[in-house]
C-alpha cells in the first residue's frame, strides 16, 4: 500500500480548489498515513486515506514516501 507524508503547509485556495477536505486539525504534518484511493481530475488529483476513507484531500498537501 503506497504511504503519504503530510506536509501541513496549507493554504485556503488549495482546500477549496475541487471542494476538497481541510486538512488543517485532521492530520498532523510530518505524520504518514496509506492511500486508500486516488482521483485524478483535469486540474487536479484527490487523496482519500485508509485512516480518514470518508474524507478527500487534495494531493499537493502530501509528498510519496518510499516504502522501504
Amino acid at each position: 500500500m503506497k504511504k503519504v507524508r503530510y506536509l501541513g503547509d496549507v493554504h485556503d485556495v488549495q482546500v477549496r480548489w475541487g471542494g476538497n477536505n481541510d486538512p488543517r486539525g485532521i492530520l498532523v504534518p510530518g505524520d504518514e498515513y496509506e492511500v486508500l484511493d486516488i482521483e485524478v481530475h483535469s486540474w487536479h488529483t484527490k487523496i482519500i486515506l485508509r485512516e480518514f476513507p470518508n474524507l478527500k484531500f487534495n494531493c499537493v498537501h502530501f509528498e510519496e514516501v518510499d516504502n522501504v
